[in-house]
């Protein structure tokens, strides 16, 4: 077990436990523990809110749990991945969050495949609130990474006549991009950036990052304390990503369970949204391309004009940076990003276009480019079912019918693009 303590800097104690690592909550001690997020507080009053205390901690959950995940290497498993993670988190209110905790560890246990022990203690860090509370002209939150899928969420929201205020989480070479697409898609609209700054201790780290996802969802949460609904009715918070991708089936049997990302699997997303209610914050995720895939997507855009304007400087990739900000070709992601052009007919103008793509087949490093061959002849061959499996287990019936369709047009789209490179 794996022991992590996310303390604000006065309960960090001067002798540190052995076999423990400690994060300094909204603030960097400088004496040589970790620490996350440490100008958030201020840049939340700056822009005018005073979330609640529920939402505030758990925004303090959420970065706690992606630093507790970037900081405890996987290989120093017995499996070289599950990871036993014994978590302690100073609140304002920890009791509230005692009768959500094994739900909670559940729903991280789905995300990120490690088993999570919570301890909520008190002392936390209190909420910002602004001396002035700010109007903020909006009827929705929408969730606006750089990517694709968050582009034509944003267009068609306001095509709608919504008016989202946008959020986003800082990642280094999106920033600028995420700024042009909420200014050119709602000029004069509400966009908040925030970084989680998460630095973990000096020792081992972990690449893998599961649970930074969360994060996104808790600064959803902070926005949505800016909007007023009618009545009891809850805000509304837009997931915009494609239901291949947001299933994210495993290609074969080496990437059962967590080594497929979940970052907005519905399982993963329901578990969220029952925490929430249960702990009375009125906010509903809403995923309007559950049922689609990336190529559907893109064809169904409600502003065709101001996609294509924008659509060449979104990112896709899971190797962005480390590929000098270029895309790989070759990951998942890319090759459903290529699919999905070809499948909307549109002229993939992709800046500076894919380093590998499909030259790279045979290059060393991570290539799921067999991987897709392979399953869409497993496909082929057999049926969707052998790949399904039982992923869709969690599904009613009457539901399973739609993830499955997703699934099969999804692969039908690679299996194009495959075949237009001629792969298979």
């Amino acid at each position: 077990m794996r022991k992590i303590i996310c303390a604000p800097e006065n309960l960090i104690p001067q002798q540190l436990e052995d076999n423990t690592k400690y994060f300094s909550t909204y603030s960097n001690p400088r004496r040589g523990v970790g620490y996350f997020a440490p100008d958030l507080k201020k840049t939340i009053e700056r822009v005018g809110l005073r979330p609640s205390v529920i939402v505030w901690d758990f925004t303090t959950i959420a970065l706690s749990v992606a630093a507790a995940d970037n900081s405890l290497n996987r290989e120093a498993s017995a499996d070289g991945w599950t990871r036993q993670i014994n978590l302690t988190i100073h609140l304002c209110e920890p009791a509230a969050w005692e009768p959500v905790k094994k739900d909670f560890q559940n729903t991280l246990r789905f995300l990120t495949g490690d088993f999570w022990e919570l301890t909520f203690l008190e002392g936390g860090i209190n909420p910002p609130y602004a001396k002035k509370m700010k109007q903020h002209d909006g009827d929705c939150v929408s969730l606006l990474s750089g990517g694709v899928d968050s582009l034509v969420g944003a267009i068609d929201l306001v095509s709608d006549k919504h008016s989202p205020l946008f959020v986003s989480q800082v990642v280094k070479g999106d920033a600028k991009t995420q700024r042009k697409y909420a200014q050119q898609i709602r000029s004069g609209s509400t966009h908040f950036q925030w970084s989680h700054k998460i630095h973990p201790p000096k020792g081992e780290s972990e690449k893998s990052t599961r649970g930074r996802s969360i994060i996104f969802f808790a600064f959803a949460a902070l926005a949505a304390s800016a909007i007023t609904t009618q009545g009891d009715n809850p805000v509304p918070i837009y997931v915009p990503e494609n239901g291949f991708i947001s299933l994210n089936i495993p290609l074969n049997s080496g990437r059962m369970g967590s080594f497929s990302t979940k970052t907005t699997h519905p399982v993963y997303l329901a578990g969220i949204q029952k925490v929430w209610y249960a702990l009375g914050m009125n906010m509903e995720l809403i995923t309007p391309y559950q049922f689609k895939t990336k190529g559907e997507l893109l064809s169904e855009c409600k502003d065709k004009d101001l996609l294509y304007e924008l659509i060449a400087d979104s990112t896709s990739c899971g190797k962005y940076l480390p590929n000098g900000h270029q895309h790989c070709g070759r990951c998942v992601p890319c090759m459903v990003r290529m699919a999905a052009f070809l499948k909307a007919g549109i002229t993939d103008n992709t800046n500076k276009g894919y380093k590998f793509a499909f030259d790279g087949f045979t290059r060393r490093g991570p290539n799921d480019v067999g991987a897709m061959a392979t399953a869409c002849v497993k496909i082929s061959q057999s049926g969707i079912q052998p790949i399904i499996s039982g992923n869709l287990a969690f599904a009613q019936s009457k539901e399973r019918k739609n993830y499955q369709g997703v699934v099969s047009r999804g692969f039908k789209e690679i299996e194009s693009l495959l075949q237009e490179n001629r792969v298979l």
